[in-house]
C-alpha cells in the first residue's frame, strides 16, 4: 500500500507578502487570543457594554397590565391605568457592576408608606456597604409590608415582617437553651435587684416609664436599643446577666429588657408586635394565680423563676384577674433573635433599625 504525502505548497493561497514568518504567526496568535478574551468579557459582563443610566437616582413608574397604556401624540405622558402601579429604584452608575444582583433593581410599592421607604433606602445603603448576599427575604418583607398590615391574620407585625419563616405562639426551650438557663440561674439575683428598685417606688423620676396603651409600668435596663445606664447601674447583676446571653438582641431598636409591671384588674386585649424577627423571653419573678397570656388563641401562665418564649407578633392578650392583695404580675421581659433568623439577616436588621440616640 502507498502512503500519500501532502503539503501546504499544493494548496492554490492567493499570493500575499511574507512578513517575518515566524514572527508573524506568533502575532496572529495574539491578535487571536485578544478577540477571544475580548468576546468572553462581553459574554459575562453585557450590561457593562449596553449603556448605563445616567440619572442615577431616578425613580421611574411602571404600570402592570396585560397591554401597554396609549400615549397621546400631543403629549408624550403615558395615560393612567387602573392597574396597580409602582416604581423601581436605580442605584448610582459608579456602583453599577456585573456582580449587583436583581434585588438592587426590583420594584417597591407606590402604596408604601414612608416608613417602610425608609428602611428600603437603610436596606440599599447596607448592601452598597455590605452585600446583597442574603437579603431575598428582607428584601422580601420590606415590599410586602402594606399587605401584611392590611391582610386579616392571627400574626401580624405592625413594623416589620420577615416572609418565610416558620413560627408559633409558645416556643420550646431548646429553641434558646443557653440563654433561658443563664436566666433561670440568675432569678434569685434578678428577683432581689427588681425588689430594691420596687421598693424605692415605681416613679417617672427614679427611672420608670409607661409603655402601652393603659400605661404599664416599666423598669427598662435596654429601651429599644439603647442602654439605660443610670438603670443599668441600680442593678448591676442583671445587667451582666443580659451582656452573658447569646440572642439578646441589644444593637437595634427592636430590641428591649425590663422589669415590666402589670396591675391587678388590668387586661391588655388584641396586641401585635412589631415584628416577627425576635421571640419576648419573661422570666416571671411575681406571678399571682389569676394571671394568664392568650397567644395566637393559646394560653399559658407564668411561673415564678421560670421562662417563657413567645412570639409576639401573633395577636396576644395579657389579664390579670386577681385582687389587689395579690400585687402585680411583674416578669424580666428580654427580646431575643428568633432562631430561624440567619445572621447575616441579623447584621442588616441592626443596621436598619439602628437606634436613635
Amino acid at each position: 500500500m502507498t502512503i500519500m504525502s501532502w503539503s501546504l505548497d499544493l494548496v492554490p493561497f492567493p499570493p500575499c507578502v511574507v512578513l517575518g514568518g515566524t514572527h508573524f504567526s506568533g502575532l496572529l496568535w495574539t491578535v487571536l487570543l485578544l478577540f477571544l478574551w475580548y468576546c468572553y468579557r462581553i459574554g459575562s459582563n453585557p450590561r457593562a457594554y449596553s449603556g448605563k443610566l445616567k440619572n442615577g437616582s431616578a425613580r421611574a413608574s411602571f404600570s402592570l397590565s396585560s397591554s401597554c397604556s396609549p400615549v397621546d401624540p400631543g403629549n408624550l405622558a403615558p395615560k393612567p391605568s387602573s392597574s396597580m402601579s409602582c416604581e423601581a429604584v436605580e442605584e448610582d452608575e459608579s456602583t453599577e457592576s456585573y456582580l449587583t444582583p436583581v434585588l438592587s433593581h426590583a420594584l417597591f410599592p407606590i402604596e408604601a408608606a414612608s416608613g417602610s421607604r425608609k428602611l428600603y433606602r437603610a436596606l440599599q445603603e447596607y448592601a452598597k456597604r455590605y452585600s446583597w448576599a442574603g437579603m431575598g427575604r428582607i428584601h422580601k418583607g420590606l415590599r410586602n409590608q402594606v399587605r401584611t398590615i392590611d391582610r386579616p391574620s392571627i400574626q401580624k407585625p405592625h413594623l416589620f415582617y420577615l416572609p418565610d419563616v416558620p413560627s408559633i405562639p409558645f416556643f420550646p426551650r431548646d429553641a434558646h437553651r443557653h440563654d433561658i438557663e443563664v436566666l433561670e440561674a440568675s432569678y434569685p439575683r434578678i428577683l432581689a435587684e427588681f425588689q430594691a428598685v420596687y421598693h424605692r417606688g415605681v416613679d417617672a423620676k427614679l427611672g420608670w416609664i409607661s409603655q402601652g396603651p393603659k400605661g404599664q409600668p416599666v423598669f427598662p435596663l435596654y429601651n429599644a436599643g439603647v442602654c439605660v445606664a443610670r438603670n443599668c447601674r441600680s442593678c448591676p447583676g442583671t445587667y451582666r446577666t443580659l451582656l452573658s446571653l447569646r440572642t439578646f438582641i441589644s444593637s437595634n431598636s427592636l430590641g428591649s429588657a425590663g422589669f415590666w409591671l402589670l396591675a391587678p384588674g388590668t387586661s391588655l386585649v388584641g396586641a401585635y408586635g412589631p415584628t416577627n424577627t425576635r421571640l419576648r423571653c419573661h422570666l416571671g419573678l411575681q406571678t399571682p394565680n389569676q394571671c394568664e397570656l392568650v397567644v395566637g388563641g393559646e394560653p399559658q401562665c407564668w411561673s415564678e423563676g421560670h421562662c417563657l418564649l413567645v412570639d409576639d407578633s401573633f395577636l396576644h392578650t395579657i389579664s390579670h384577674n386577681g385582687d389587689a392583695e395579690d400585687g402585680p404580675r411583674v416578669v424580666f421581659s428580654v427580646d431575643l433573635w428568633h432562631p430561624n433568623v440567619a445572621a447575616a439577616e441579623r447584621q442588616a436588621l441592626d443596621y436598619i433599625f439602628t437606634p436613635e440616640q
